[in-house]
């Protein structure tokens, strides 16, 4: 398993087996998805839990990997993981 993927399961208490959903929309996500990726210029911490966000195929195609959503991704993100943090 990914390094990031573990940090995303770990972060948010999943395991393997569990059904996570898409961050966006309600289906199932498939990956784990870098929002800023080294390869579009995002930093060498891109395994941060900021920078990943669980993702279903359908809105990893039409977001995902795209510098026009990336601020549109961060905020659907992190809301939610400084909910979590709080909670911590």
């Amino acid at each position: 398993m990914k390094p990031h993927v573990k940090a995303y399961l770990k972060f948010f208490g999943y395991t393997t087996a569990d059904f996570i959903q898409c961050e966006i929309c309600p289906a199932k996500a498939v990956g784990i998805h870098h929002i800023e990726a080294r390869g579009m210029g995002g930093s060498r911490q891109a395994d941060g839990i900021e920078n990943l966000m669980a993702l279903c195929r359908s809105c990893h195609e039409n977001f995902g990997d795209k510098k026009q959503y990336i601020a549109y991704l961060k905020s659907v993100h992190n809301p939610k993981v400084s909910q979590l943090k709080e909670m911590k």
